[in-house]
């Protein structure tokens, strides 16, 4: 309740009076998460970042056509002019050494790469040369990649006919070699780095011979009998890439200070030439006494990151990285920088040999193209740190001073942290992100990247699955090893974000054991409650329908960990360790057992009973599969799933859906674990129900059924929503008509009963055997409901006590009591369960009826005698025979929601509905048919609890809630209405202190849909609402318009009875109570843009009876609180907790004797006699009759009003709930009175002086008052609204002049 209250602002009420402030501080009531979005987890992004082709180059063909002291013919060399290849002057030895010499270089450049590569040279070769040595890797890498290397600066330029040249044998010829001959020999996959002039007419011919190949590929596969299908396939080139030193045009820079390989020496020597290139630009006069001989002696080595020149290759590594996931597309980013770790280094030089050579008008080419880099603002940031570097050199070499490390790894987290906390909402990603992944290299840095990484991923799905992208998975896996103690809450941090994005990522956390980095985590007392509880959601993802990570960390003692820590006072951590248990051991024999051991059901009973609904729901989660084990039973087992089942039964009436749907399934786990005991029960339950009639409490006399609009004028019902179910009641005929299908049997006056013969309950006319519609559950609704009337509830009260033969008794009758839950989600999914079984129970066994209720053995089936029941359905109709008993061997539910397909409420549709829909593909005599609805309660029968709670960890965390936010909309919305409130407080007031002579001016009237049985004044705007018996209209009285009317959901044989208006100073909810003891919760009731939604609805008395004549069901609100007082014809009264959504005490109502003419019927609630839990009686009156209205006055001197009977000529007219109200403030009485024509309504004050009558006139101008159904005040205006049996609806106020 706490997290629901907000500070009141500082400006903009100050002028205002107290009262007016307290709207901030007042406590909103159902305003959860779990109230405003639905229980069901995240749709999963599509993660790419996990390359499914990884792959690797694992041979190089080095192939060099240089013919040393022979210049091409095609080619004029300036003179001086570049000599060096691979940094080896040729001309300073012998050419055949030189080759050699250059050959072996080269191979050891490409070894700094990938040092496990095979590498063959082909040194000056002939076309045949080539041909064995391009084959002879293919066969040998099979389907990894090749790369090819040539050198063609000794032979002519390529041909615009896609031929390269080499050599004949003699080398007195140049000789072609065709491109499209050298992609057959290479196949695929493949890479091909060109180092010539003019290279670029080498990638068009290669697309060119490609696209011809991929045409030849079409051609064969639609003819076989073409010519080109007989021969040999081609092999496709989408894999292969190129990288070309020039375009088609160019030819290659000669400058004598540079390399003649200058395209070679970028992909293979960045650092190298990069350093050259620095201190041949003008800038480098900057930086005195670096010359191009100093640069050759930088200390160090390229993989020591504390040397000069690893550092450098550290920078150089994490600026070309950044450069290309800045620039590249996500996919092309993946492909060529995250898939193979060679082509990835080729293609960060290669954006450095864009940016050198394009400072020669030459422009290297790539296939597939990137687009230009070269001009990217972080080659600023590299120059610096090469300027910072080279400007030490000159004294590290001389006089030996220490190397001081660059500033430009903290000067990047800097800009990263600037991103994260001054940048707005939508913004491009911070460029930093790839550097900052660098960095967890660097211990230095480690501490401060994870903290600034953890922010972003905190971001939300978008910016883990955008880290991930990166590259951060290795990063943060290996990190797992480190024993640092200050990188505990960081890690577990970033790994709870990533796993409730990804969760496929437990298979690599226990292949690398990192769950025993979490386990001890888990197990370390001195970690804060924060961090444990996402270390507890990290092992239930490890375990998750993973036996592996099951196996791990049973082993790694997780059940223990997760018992010590269930009382722990964090309450979203004793969700998570009760989550995690049951995941542990969902179909995990060991480690229920081990469970058993250290009596874990035991000690996750206590959390039935916890404040916090989401835990009460991890706790039965965990029950529900600790029962659910598939494994075979032995008395032992037996008697600990009853144990469990009994305890599990007590939160029937418990006041969130959210726990009892999460019951409902833990109960089915236990009904497939024990089948034919349940099918027995069935058949048991269903022999009862059709032996003892029991008529419907709300039947009138004769069985009639009342229309439930009988006005000419009938509107539509507008549509509503709950989670997952669209219910629309288009008209007045077809609500009529799905109300009717759900009455009683008995209220139809049809003798047919249900039984195992007799698989339809013809209650309604439209309901037959014959109909083509007929697709109904085997149990209908009304077969249920009768059921759960029929058996005594008064042994649920005391559920332990009873012997374990009668268990499957009493936990079916749960099931029967939850199938008629207010909440439609519970009630499917019970419906579902007991009809999976009824349809075992009289398909595959039909035992013979139980006579001893002990016994749950199955015998031989007896044929029905009973009259008037209906032949056994023929295999002709139903399309199958009945089948022997099955295994019990059953398929187990998955805890993942799958997708439910949510049937309509039972309470307000027809039962026309198909329960064991298969779809159209599958036959009814299918042979697996029995098999099937085995696993029908697996798949339909589930929850999304606990993907719904992993999202918590998946949206931000550190962001300040929006409605904490000044400057948000939603502070601004509140802002308004809180203003208003005070307008009207501050209006109504005024008006009042003048004083009221008269109330009779009819403000509004209307005729209402049905008869108005319930009135309610919304306390802050212009909006009135009419309950009839089952549905609810919204008027305003200002305008007198009808804004909405919508069904309420409860059954046809009861009625609504009270209605309150919760955060009526905010969000408004409307909360209807029905005299069945049923309470329903609705949202945008009155909104135009959205339908009317349930928010939650329970039980709030369970042990009423509807009837038409009493009370019904009254309640009462306490904002300031968040405690609802239930009541009515029962002998107590019921405190609920909203905020911890459940019962806190019951206080039992004192009657003398049951013959009194009713119990209280009025709740007036006592800010100070409720606190604590405790409920204090602070005065005691007795009274001789019926107490029809109680009113406590709000302020401190208020005194206790109340009323009852004096004559006995009233009870007849008081047979109505609110026979007599009080104004807050005027406290002004309206007492009506009996009569036809003469009736009237008197308006007392205070004092109990008469202040005048409103009466009924006839005529067309005069006021209709009809006999009164209902009044109520409304909370500040001295408005009365009056609602009559006629349908009609009036509002009275003061004199127009007072107003």
């Amino acid at each position: 309740m706490e997290s629901e209250m907000l500070q009141s602002p500082l400006l903009g009420l100050g002028e205002e009076d107290e009262s007016d402030l307290t709207d901030w501080n007042l406590p909103l009531a159902f305003m959860k998460k779990r109230h405003c979005e639905k229980i069901e987890g995240s749709k999963s992004l599509a993660q790419s970042w996990r390359m499914k082709d990884r792959m690797k180059t694992v041979s190089v063909a080095l192939v060099l056509c240089l013919n040393v002291g022979v210049d091409p013919p095609d080619v004029v060399k300036t003179t001086p002019c570049a000599r060096l290849e691979c940094w080896i002057d040729p001309l300073s030895m012998g050419p055949q050494k030189a080759l050699e010499t250059i050959g072996a270089n080269l191979q050891k450049q490409y070894e700094n790469w990938q040092p496990r590569a095979r590498y063959k040279q082909s040194l000056d070769p002939t076309v045949d040369e080539v041909k064995k040595l391009c084959t002879s890797l293919r066969r040998n890498a099979k389907e990894e990649r090749v790369l090819f290397h040539y050198n063609g600066h000794g032979v002519p330029r390529p041909t615009v006919n896609g031929e390269i040249w080499v050599f004949n044998k003699n080398y007195t010829q140049y000789i072609p070699l065709s491109i499209y001959d050298l992609q057959t020999w290479m196949g695929s996959p493949s890479i091909f780095v060109y180092d010539c002039s003019n290279a670029g007419l080498i990638v068009k011919s290669f697309k060119q011979f490609a696209l011809q190949r991929e045409q030849e590929l079409e051609v064969a596969a639609i003819n076989p009998n073409h010519p080109l299908a007989q021969m040999p396939l081609p092999p496709s080139m989408k894999n292969c890439i190129q990288l070309a030193a020039c375009e088609a045009s160019e030819l290659l820079p000669m400058i004598p200070d540079l390399p003649a390989d200058l395209f070679t020496s970028c992909l293979t020597t960045p650092i190298k030439i990069a350093l050259r290139w620095f201190c041949m630009q003008k800038s480098v006069r900057l930086v005195p006494g670096v010359t191009l001989d100093l640069i050759e002696k930088i200390p160090g080595r390229l993989n020591d990151r504390r040397t000069p020149l690893g550092e450098l290759n550290w920078i150089f590594t994490a600026i070309t990285d950044t450069i290309a996931w800045n620039v590249l597309p996500r996919d092309l980013f993946q492909k060529l920088f995250r898939q193979d770790l060679l082509v990835a280094s080729l293609f960060r030089n290669f954006l450095l040999a864009e940016r050198i050579m394009r400072s020669y008008n030459c422009t290297p080419v790539s296939s597939p193209r990137l687009p230009p880099t070269y001009m990217h603002a972080m080659w600023q940031a590299w120059d610096l740190a090469v300027d910072i570097c080279l400007s030490q050199l000159p004294t590290i070499i001389e006089e030996g001073t220490a190397f001081r490390h660059s500033p430009f790894f903290a000067e990047q987290l800097t800009a990263f942290q600037v991103w994260l906390t001054m940048g707005v909402e939508n913004r491009n990603p911070p460029e930093q992100l790839p550097i900052v992944l660098q960095v967890l290299l660097s211990q230095v840095h480690r501490l401060r990247a994870l903290d600034l990484l953890g922010r972003f991923l905190d971001l939300g799905p978008w910016a883990v699955s955008l880290a991930l992208s990166v590259g951060i998975f290795p990063y943060v896996l290996k990190l797992l090893q480190s024993s640092a103690r200050e990188l505990r809450p960081l890690l577990v941090f970033i790994w709870a974000k990533i796993l409730a994005v990804d969760s496929s990522c437990q298979a690599d956390l226990v292949k690398d054991n990192g769950h025993k980095y979490f386990l001890s985590v888990l197990a370390d007392p001195y970690m804060p409650a924060e961090h444990r509880t996402m270390t507890a959601f990290i092992l239930a993802v490890i375990v998750n329908n993973y036996n592996t990570g099951q196996e791990a960390c049973l082993q790694g003692n997780l059940i223990a960990i997760c018992l010590e820590q269930l009382n722990d006072p964090h309450p979203l951590l004793r969700q998570w360790v009760a989550i995690c248990l049951g995941r542990i051991w969902q179909n995990f024999d060991s480690a229920r057992w081990c469970g058993v051991r250290d009596s874990a059901h035991e000690k996750l009973y206590s959390l039935l009973s916890d404040p916090i609904p989401e835990v009460r729901c991890a706790a039965v989660f965990a029950l529900g599969t600790f029962v659910g084990n598939s494994a075979e039973r032995t008395d032992h087992s037996t008697t600990i799933d009853h144990n469990v089942a009994m305890m599990l039964a007590q939160l029937i009436n418990d006041g969130s859906p959210m726990v009892r749907k999460e019951l409902v399934v833990a109960l089915s786990h236990l009904v497939v674990q024990y089948e034919s005991n349940f099918c027995t029960v069935a058949l048991q339950f269903i022999e009862e129900e059709k032996n003892y009639p029991l008529p419907s409490p709300a039947a009138p006399e004769g069985g009639s059924l009342t229309p439930v609009r009988d006005g000419p004028c009938t509107p539509r019902l507008r549509s509503v929503s709950s989670y997952g179910n669209i219910r629309a009641v288009t008209s007045a005929r077809s609500l009529n008509k799905s109300l009717q299908n759900l009455s009683l049997t008995e209220e139809t006056g049809s003798s047919v009963a249900f039984s195992p013969g007799n698989l339809s309950t013809s209650s309604s006319a439209s309901s037959t055997l014959g109909s083509p519609e007929n697709e109904e559950y085997i149990l209908s609704f009304e077969t249920i409901d009768k059921m759960r009337r029929v058996s005594s509830y008064s042994s649920l009260n005391s559920l332990i006590g009873v012997s374990f033969n009668s268990v499957y008794t009493q936990i079916w009758r749960v099931l029967l009591h939850l199938a008629a839950d207010p909440y439609p989600d519970v009630s499917d999914l019970a419906m579902k369960v007991l009809n999976s079984i009824a349809y075992k129970a009289t398909v595959n066994a039909r035992p013979q009826r139980i006579l001893d209720t002990s016994s749950l053995t199955q015998s031989a089936p007896a044929s029905p005698t009973n009259k008037g029941i209906l032949p056994a359905p023929s295999s002709t109709f139903w399309g199958w025979v009945p089948k022997p008993a099955v295994s019990r061997e059953l398929q187990r539910p998955s805890v993942t929601n799958v997708g439910v397909q949510y049937t309509p409420h039972s309470h307000q549709f027809p039962r026309t509905r198909k329960m064991f829909d298969k779809g159209p593909e599958q036959t009814a005599d299918d042979a697996d048919d029995a098999v099937g609805h085995k696993s029908f309660i697996s798949a339909a029968v589930q929850t999304g609890f606990c993907d719904w709670s992993a999202k918590y960890f998946a949206q931000p965390v550190m962001k300040i809630p929006e409605e904490h936010d000044l400057e948000s909309q939603i502070r601004k919305e509140r802002e308004w209405r809180f203003l208003r409130n005070a307008r009207v407080r501050k209006q109504a007031q005024k008006i009042i202190q003048k004083g009221i002579s008269r109330l009779d001016d009819q403000i509004f009237l209307n005729r209402n849909p049905g008869v108005p049985s319930v009135v309610k004044f919304h306390p802050f705007t212009p909006c009135i609402a009419v309950a009839d018996k089952d549905s609810i209209c919204f008027w305003d009285w200002e305008k007198g318009e009808k804004l909405d009317y919508f069904h309420n959901g409860n059954p046809r044989y009861t009625r609504i009875t009270a209605m309150e208006y919760l955060n009526g100073q905010d969000c408004s909810l409307l909360l209807t109570a029905t005299d069945d003891g049923a309470i329903r919760v609705w949202k945008n009731f009155a909104d135009l843009e959205k339908n009317p939604e349930m928010v939650t609805a329970w039980q709030g008395l369970s042990d009423m009876l509807p009837t038409t004549r009493g009370a019904g069901m009254v309640v009462d609100w306490e904002q300031e609180t968040g405690l609802l007082m239930t009541s009515g014809d029962v002998r107590i009264i019921r405190i609920w907790d909203t905020d911890r959504e459940m019962k806190v005490q019951v206080t039992h109502t004192c009657l003398c004797s049951p013959s009194c003419q009713g119990p209280a019927v009025s709740l007036a609630v006592l800010g100070v006699g409720v606190c604590h839990g405790q409920f204090r009686v602070m005065t005691y009156r007795e009274h001789t009759a019926w107490v029809v209205k109680a009113y406590l006055q709000k302020h401190p001197e208020g005194n206790i009003m109340s009323v009852r009977y004096r004559e006995l000529s009233w009870v007849w007219f008081f047979g109505f709930l609110l026979g007599l109200l009080f104004h807050p403030h005027s406290l002004l009485c309206p007492f009506p009175s009996s009569g036809s024509m003469n009736q009237f309504t008197a308006i007392y004050n205070g004092n109990g002086e008469l202040i005048n009558n409103i009466k009924y006139y006839d005529g067309f101008m005069g006021q209709r008052v009809g006999a009164i159904s209902c009044l109520a005040f409304h909370p500040h205006w001295p408005h009365l609204a009056v609602g009559s049996n006629d349908f009609y609806i009036s509002v009275y106020s003061v004199e127009k002049r007072i107003r």
